[in-house]
């Protein structure tokens, strides 16, 4: 992996975020000459890139702008070999809000993405998909011929992405490549996340309640250094076909309930749960049950979840922990200065 990545180009775009801010990390780690790209902002700010380590940050590129914008995104791709796909709106509970903004960044986006990839003739494109355009499982494990269900306008502009992603493939002939990684929790995650969400309420003395939507829903919970794996593989891999999705998943999937027992055994407390309706999800819209089967990817690329669960939540612990220690830092400078 890190040989065929050293000395190559590589554009990640939404490397401002979670998963991007990982992945472009490891993508230097790797030796790759790494073109990150943030969401152009009034205030600068390259959002979690901002808190890597410098030496890491000092070998990349910055550009900071907007997919939604086909004359800009035609200009990210010149002299890249390889790009990484990941810039998206993902907020859930967001999308029932404001479905036409989804469709813009999300759809559009990606076409001018694949557009402008197109145009320079890139020798690899990882599309990201996501678990939820399943929807509620009709059987389990989840195979990548299981159908497509839009329960959500999230879901429903993924669905359209991908589509997207394989008709450039099949028209066009660019060597597109759909990742599909369910669902993925570390460091960085916002709480917009039910597991940040859980664990921030878990660990702070504020809070005397964890508060949540349905408890009942099962995932398939991933590190994201397992998931990032994933995508440096689907980089690389030889084996692995243009235009078809790929599932990234343990295979092993816990209810949101049992998870919050988790959380609450290792932060060492046991706060009581409260129902909160707003975070539910409508009736029609919530996905009951993600699990994955990744042996289509673990065949052709050699790719295996290794952080379980219980490990994974310590080490997302650990950097909650030191998050809302820094806070408390800060809130008493400001107080005493």
């Amino acid at each position: 992996m890190v040989d065929f990545y050293k000395g190559k180009n590589v554009l990640v775009t939404g490397a401002d975020g979670f998963i991007g801010s990982h992945l472009a990390e490891a993508l230097v780690g790797a030796g790759a000459h790494v073109t990150a790209l943030a969401q152009y902002n009034a205030f600068g700010t390259n959002g979690w890139l901002d808190e890597t380590a410098e030496d890491i940050r000092s070998e990349m590129e910055f550009r900071r702008g907007d997919i939604r914008d086909p004359f800009f995104a035609a200009g990210l791709t010149d002299g890249q070999d390889v790009v990484f796909h990941l810039a998206a709106l993902i907020a859930i509970p967001f999308s029932y809000e404001a479905p036409q903004t989804y469709v813009d960044v999300n759809v559009t986006g990606t076409v001018n993405m694949l557009e402008a990839a197109r145009r320079v003739g890139v020798t690899r494109f990882i599309q990201t998909s996501t678990s939820e355009v399943y929807g509620t499982a009709l059987f389990t494990p989840i195979t990548e011929e299981h159908p497509l269900h839009g329960q959500s306008p999230y879901a429903a502009s993924k669905i359209a992405a991908d589509m997207m992603s394989e008709a450039y493939a099949r028209s066009f002939d660019l060597p597109v490549f759909i990742l599909r990684p369910f669902n993925t929790y570390g460091p960085r995650q916002s709480e917009r996340a039910v597991i940040p969400t859980v664990i921030r309420q878990a660990l702070d003395p504020d809070c005397d309640a964890i508060r949540l939507g349905d408890l009942t829903p099962k995932r398939d919970f991933n590190f994201v250094s397992d998931t990032v794996s994933a995508f440096l593989l689907a980089g690389e891999a030889t084996a692995i076909e243009p235009g078809v999705p790929y599932n990234a998943g343990s295979g092993t999937a816990v209810s949101i309930g049992e998870m919050v027992e988790c959380v609450q055994h290792l932060c060492g407390v046991n706060k009581p749960i409260e129902h909160e309706a707003t975070r539910d999800r409508p009736a029609k819209s919530e996905v009951y049950e993600l699990i994955a089967c990744a042996e289509k990817l673990t065949a052709e690329a050699g790719w295996r979840s290794a952080i379980d669960l219980d490990e994974g939540l310590k080490q997302t612990i650990d950097w909650w922990r030191g998050r809302i220690q820094s806070a408390s830092v800060r809130r008493d400078v400001d107080f005493l200065s």
